[in-house]
């Protein structure tokens, strides 16, 4: 798969510090719970689709860790360096395995295939 990025040649040099860190400690918590945790749900306050995520994973008995940021009307700049990081357009961003799977209807999809399991190693 290959997705569409400005190429840093495009980029003047004078800002690409300022492109590199932009909201990079969201990034960088996101990215240190997705290498110490199976399963990660990355949302915000006031969105259903995360707590659909959330229900679906305790229905199943599976641990995860949740992040938190802001909700519809803050912290949306924070998110948008999430966005630009994934590629992801929405919230909840879940994680398996180190590996984003999407949001809730995608999870859903997965535990009822049985893949979240194959992918988790455990029994369907």
């Amino acid at each position: 798969m290959s997705r569409s990025i400005l190429d840093e040649a495009h980029i003047h040099p004078a800002i690409r510090d300022t492109i590199a860190n932009n909201h990079a400690d969201i990034v960088q918590e996101v990215k240190a719970a997705v290498a110490s945790n199976d399963i990660v749900i990355v949302g915000m306050a006031q969105n259903p689709m995360p707590k659909k995520a959330r229900k679906l994973l305790d229905r199943q008995q599976l641990s995860y860790k949740y992040l938190e940021y802001g909700s519809y009307l803050s912290d949306w700049r924070r998110r948008n360096a999430l966005k630009m990081w994934t590629g992801w357009p929405t919230f909840p961003m879940i994680f398996v395995k180190g590996v984003l799977v999407g949001g809730a209807n995608d999870l859903q999809t997965l535990v009822e295939s049985g893949e979240l399991a194959r992918i988790l190693g455990k029994t369907a």
